[in-house]
Order: structure tokens, then C-alpha cells, then sequence
């Protein structure tokens, strides 16, 4: 039976704490900051900095531009100046989230000093959906090459540019502590892509990456090729998301056959593609020959039911370790059967398809069963003058359930 506990990202484990200098609180070093420097103090940074506990130690200090707060200004690069200055020998925050902010290449700039300081207490950084561009990421990549503490960097929705994707695989190639990368759309091209699989080759610490949505412009996915070699060797990788590539049916029987060899990989997304019951076949023979593979995201995809059923009859098979998988087809049935008969799997979302009464009244015996547990899927069965539904519950994947270990643990 697959340990069901979640695995935790090594910047959640309780580290060494340490004094803040001269006992001053984070609120008054930052207010310190903006006075020595004659910066404007944000009234957001202000209020979140003022309702953290200094007894609060290794937390990840939140500052996320979307979020739905009376007091919001949104960060720009003089905000992001002070908190680098404010977090330099600060051991009690050991994460940092900017995302959705205007932190442009000159905020990037402050956060690379601040991930070079010798002892950075910084184990994940979020810059998700920031204006940071070519210079930025090569700033972020220089510092990258001197950092012996970042687990986490999150660059998704950057505009990054060849030059500053390619510094930043030149980092990769020396950093030896990464161990998660989000990269979605970024705009990456073929060739970007295709540096990444050699960067794969080498990096043996990075265990996540993302991806998702580059700008392909090639119908020959000339990638696919690169991958598979990369699958076959990687023994690291345990989290791969491949989301929006415009994969098709050849694509993915080349992925496969990387896929089949490769023992380290959990958790596969493949949704948004144009994969079909072929490609479902393929997939198939990577399930009865891969032994290690236990997350398969295929939603919004056309498999349709043979596809379906090809991939039930895989699943079913007592020592097949798939547990969680997100199809999205009219062969419903199959897959419930597929549950039913005690095989790997435990985990199904079905939202989004043509949920017809047998279909609803299988899952409702799942459920009712003990088969599938209520919060293990996105469907919730109830009756109406005697008819079953189902109604949506707004459950998703969880992306990092199985993606890295904690620290010291052995990689699977």
C-alpha cells in the first residue's frame, strides 16, 4: 500500500532558529530601512510585517499583489530594495512570495544580492507573474551560481527572453541545491526547451519542473526526441509538467519510450494537449512497464472511451502504482470499474464531462462503498425524486503531493 502522507518541501522543516540583530523587530528594521534609504513605506509591507509573530520562525513571509486585503499597494522594485535590505542575516523567513507584483529586472537585481549573501536563510522565492525580463533573470542566474540555499524559485508568467533563459541553464549546470523550478509560461521557444533536456542531463538535484504554455512554433516536436533521451538517464526528476505543448499522439509515443525506462518520475501533466486514444495507448504500455510513475494528469485532452478503457485495463492491474489520474471522457464506467477492483488507484476527477445517470450512480456506489474516498475526487452524489447526480466540488491535483523529499530523505 503507497504511504498516503504528504511529503513535505524541504524550506517547510524546522531549521536552527536564529536571534533577529539587536532584537529588533521585523516591522522596525524594515521602517529603519525605508528612513536610512528615504523610502516611501508601503502600507501593505507595513501591515503584513506588523501582524508576524516574532516567535514565528522558518515561515514564508507573504506579499502576493492578488491577494484580497483592506491595505494593498502592490510591490515595485524600491518596496522589493527594502525587504532585500530588511532580510539580509534575517534567519526567521525562509520564504518569500511576490507574485502578481511589478517587481521589473532592477527588483531582480535586489533579490540576487539577496540570495548571494553567504548565509541566506532563503529556501523558496516566488516571483510568479512580475515583469522581470532578460536582464532580471540573468541577475537572478548570477545569483543562482553563488547560492547554496534556494530550493524553490517560481519564475512562471516572466517574459524571460533566450539570452536570460539561457543564463539561467548555465546556473543550473553549477547550482547543486535546486530542487524546484516553474518556468510556465514564460515564452520559452524550441530551442529553449531543447537547452533544458541537455540542462536535465546534467543538473541531478532539480526534482520539479514546470514548463507549461512555451511558444512552440515547430509541428515536428523535435522536443519529444531531446525528453525521452533525458527520461531515460535523469534520476532525479519526480515532477514534470508538461502542459500546453500542443503534444500530439507521435509526440508522445516518442515521451513514452523515455518514460517506460525512467524510475525516479511521479507525477506526469500532460493536460491541455492533443493527445487521443492512441495516445492513451501508448500511455498504457508505460503503465504496465514503468513502476514508478504515480500522478497522470490528462485533462482537457481527447481520449475519449477506447482511450479510456485501453488505460482502465492498465490501471486495474494489481501492482500498476497509479493512484491519482484526472480524465476527462464519456469512459467513465471503465474507470470506475477499474476502481472498484482494488487496484492502485484512489484517486479520480471526472467534472467537466457528460455526467449521465450511470455514470453518477456508479460513482455514488464508489463513494457509498468506501471504493473512493469523498475528498480523493471532484464529484459529490446526491438524489433528486429518485434520480443520482453529481456536483462539482472544487477539488484539484495536488501538484507537489509527491514532488520532493525532505531533507536527508533517500530519493525514490
Amino acid at each position: 500500500m503507497v504511504n498516503m502522507t504528504p511529503l513535505l518541501f524541504p524550506w517547510q522543516q524546522t531549521l536552527v532558529p536564529t536571534s533577529m540583530m539587536a532584537n529588533e523587530t521585523i516591522s522596525q528594521r524594515y521602517t529603519a530601512v525605508c528612513d536610512k534609504h528615504e523610502i516611501k513605506i508601503n502600507p501593505f509591507i507595513l501591515n503584513v510585517l506588523q501582524q508576524t509573530s516574532e516567535a514565528e520562525r522558518n515561515f514564508t513571509l507573504n506579499l502576493r499583489g492578488n491577494d484580497n486585503q483592506p491595505v494593498l499597494q502592490r510591490l515595485g522594485d524600491e518596496d522589493v530594495f527594502a525587504m532585500s535590505k530588511c532580510l539580509q542575516n534575517h534567519q526567521a523567513v525562509t520564504g518569500l512570495d511576490l507574485r502578481y507584483n511589478n517587481v521589473s529586472d532592477e527588483g531582480a537585481r535586489h533579490l540576487a544580492d539577496l540570495i548571494k549573501v553567504e548565509n541566506s536563510a532563503l529556501r523558496s522565492l516566488n516571483l510568479m507573474f512580475n515583469n522581470i525580463q532578460k536582464e532580471g533573470a540573468e541577475l537572478l542566474a548570477g545569483g543562482l551560481q553563488q547560492n547554496h540555499s534556494l530550493m524553490s524559485l517560481k519564475l512562471s508568467g516572466n517574459k524571460l527572453s533566450k539570452k536570460g533563459f539561457v543564463a539561467l541553464g548555465r546556473a543550473l549546470q553549477r547550482n547543486q541545491t535546486l530542487q524546484e523550478l516553474q518556468l510556465a509560461d514564460c515564452d520559452l521557444d524550441t530551442t529553449d526547451v531543447l537547452t533544458l533536456s541537455i540542462v536535465l542531463k546534467i543538473n541531478q538535484t532539480l526534482r520539479s519542473v514546470d514548463i507549461s504554455r512555451p511558444l512552440l512554433f515547430s509541428l515536428q516536436e523535435e522536443w519529444t526526441w531531446s525528453f525521452s533521451e533525458m527520461l531515460e538517464t535523469n534520476s532525479s526528476l519526480v515532477e514534470l509538467h508538461l502542459g500546453k505543448m500542443g503534444l500530439t499522439d507521435t509526440g508522445l509515443e516518442r515521451l513514452a519510450r523515455g518514460l517506460k525506462q525512467n524510475r525516479s518520475l511521479r507525477y506526469l501533466d500532460l493536460r491541455c494537449n492533443r493527445v487521443t486514444r492512441d495516445g492513451a495507448q501508448h500511455l498504457a504500455e508505460v503503465l504496465t512497464q514503468n513502476s514508478s510513475l504515480e500522478v497522470l494528469d490528462l485533462s482537457a485532452n481527447r481520449i475519449e472511451d477506447e482511450g479510456a478503457t485501453c488505460l482502465s485495463g492498465a490501471i486495474a492491474r494489481p501492482e500498476c502504482p497509479l493512484r491519482e489520474n484526472n480524465i476527462r471522457t464519456e469512459g467513465l464506467l471503465s474507470l470506475s470499474q477499474a476502481v472498484a477492483s482494488a487496484s492502485g488507484l484512489t484517486h479520480l476527477y471526472i467534472w467537466g464531462n457528460q455526467l449521465q445517470e450511470p455514470v453518477c450512480r456508479a460513482f455514488s456506489q464508489l463513494i457509498s462503498g468506501g471504493h473512493l474516498a469523498p475528498e480523493h475526487t471532484d464529484v459529490s452524489p446526491y438524489q433528486v425524486d429518485g434520480h443520482v447526480f453529481l456536483a462539482e466540488v472544487n477539488q484539484r491535483l495536488r501538484s507537489t503531493l509527491f514532488c520532493l523529499e525532505t531533507v536527508g530523505a533517500a530519493t525514490s
